[in-house]
Order: C-alpha cells, then structure tokens, then sequence
C-alpha cells in the first residue's frame, strides 16, 4: 500500500510546489549584484574604436548603464523613453552595445537619436556577463559611490522611470532588488 501512496504524495507535493508558484512574481530575477561594487570595465567606444570608454570616469557619480543591441526588440521599444531621459538631463546615461555589429550599431544611434554620454562597444559581450546580464535590454542604475542599488530586466518606460528608479536617485537608497515591467 505504501508503494502507491509515495507516488501520489509527491504528485500532490508537485501540484502545491507548482500552485504556490503560480502566485509568485515570475517577472523578477534575483541579482547577486544589487549592493555590490559595479564591474570595472575599459571598451573601445561604439562610435570610435581608438577611443576607449571606462566607467571609472563616472567614479563619484550616480549614472545608468544601458545594455542596448540594434537587433534588440526591446531596446527599440525603449529608445525613446532613452532619449527623453537624455532630453531631461537628470542622470548621465552609459551605453553598452552588447554583442552588435559596430555599423548596424552606429546607424541606429544615427536614425533614432543617441541618448547615451558615450557607447562602449561589447561585440564579445565579456563585460555583460560581468554585469550578470541575461539578455538586452537590461537597465543598472549605480549610486555615486560605485555599487548597483537597481537593475531592470527588459523595456524601460517612462513609468517604470518614476516609480523605480527616481525614488532610488532622489534619495541615494538600494532598493534591494530587480524589477521588471
């Protein structure tokens, strides 16, 4: 008797695992990276390949680094908000073009408007996997001190902007997580 019923436990066992999963946000990842020093990194710039673009020049500044490819859905979903936050002027945007071809890259920047103070140009995407970068777009926002106090997974809105990020740059404090739309 004991032979059927462990099998129908751990069917029951599943149904629960799966039911209580069900109420969780699935959208929201972990990242080992929130309160932790950002990755330092040196890249040849998008725009000119002798030119190399660290964010240690940022050192002492809060600013957002953008994980953006042309072949990206999502990162053309989000330019515009990108560009409007440009417009606004209120934090330094970093770029990282992630895994892109330089020209296809550059032709994008030059068609939908270039919101970032400088492109880095990642073609082998070693940077973003020392970021912890799952997939583009991906959004961090990194305090004056250094460290990663946010990170969005997927298209940044105007909306996800007031309610994520302008709280944390505001007031200087992590938020302890990762959000997504």
């Amino acid at each position: 008797m004991w032979r059927y019923l462990l099998p129908v436990a751990a069917l029951l066992g599943l149904i629960v695992f799966f039911y209580l999963s069900l109420g969780r946000d699935m959208q929201t990842l972990p990242s080992p990276l929130i309160g932790k020093p950002a990755p330092q990194f040196e890249l040849p710039s998008l725009e000119d390949p002798a030119r190399m673009i660290a964010n240690r020049e940022l050192a002492g500044r809060m600013y957002i680094l953008n994980v953006w490819g042309s072949w990206c859905v999502g990162c053309r979903q989000e330019h515009g908000t990108l560009v409007e936050l440009a417009r606004r002027a209120e934090i330094p945007i970093l770029g990282l073009n992630w895994k892109d071809e330089r020209e296809a890259a550059l032709h994008w920047l030059q068609t939908l408007g270039d919101p970032y103070i400088a492109s880095a140009f990642d073609d082998e995407g070693r940077v973003a996997i020392d970021w912890g970068v799952y997939g583009a777009p991906e959004t961090f926002l990194v305090d004056a001190t250094g460290r990663i106090i946010h990170k969005q997974i997927g298209p940044l809105d105007l909306q996800i902007w007031e309610r994520d990020f302008m709280p944390l740059i505001r007031s200087g404090r992590p938020a302890g997580g990762v959000a997504n739309p």
